[in-house]
């Protein structure tokens, strides 16, 4: 893998609120070594959205969680890729799609 290309945390099934630490987990791992440093700023961490199955609130919660997970890391807007409809359309009503970056395709 070309190290200027971007890691890619995807987010795949029904997300329940047990999951929403893990998930954050994860994409702190993807941001930071193993010893705290940040990973190459240079580097884009998406976030695969294209997998969920079902699209609610909890879903909403994680991903403002994992947007401040990369705010946290300096890393501005968390990017979403290959978002359903009825989650754009809800980050919308809720008023984080401008939290976000929102991509039509990966």
């Amino acid at each position: 893998m070309d190290p200027k290309t971007p890691k890619a945390l995807v987010i795949a099934g029904r997300v329940t609120r047990p999951d929403v630490p893990a998930l954050c987990a994860e994409l702190e791992s993807l941001l930071y070594d193993p010893e705290g440093r940040a990973r190459d700023p240079d580097v884009g961490v998406d976030c695969d959205v294209g997998g969920v199955v079902q699209v609610d609130l909890i879903l909403v919660e994680a991903i403002a969680r994992l947007g401040l997970v990369t705010r946290r890391a300096g890393r501005g807007r968390l990017r979403l890729r290959n978002v359903p409809p009825e989650l754009r359309n809800l980050l919308h009503m809720v008023g984080l799609a401008d939290a976000v970056n929102l991509r039509e395709q990966g």
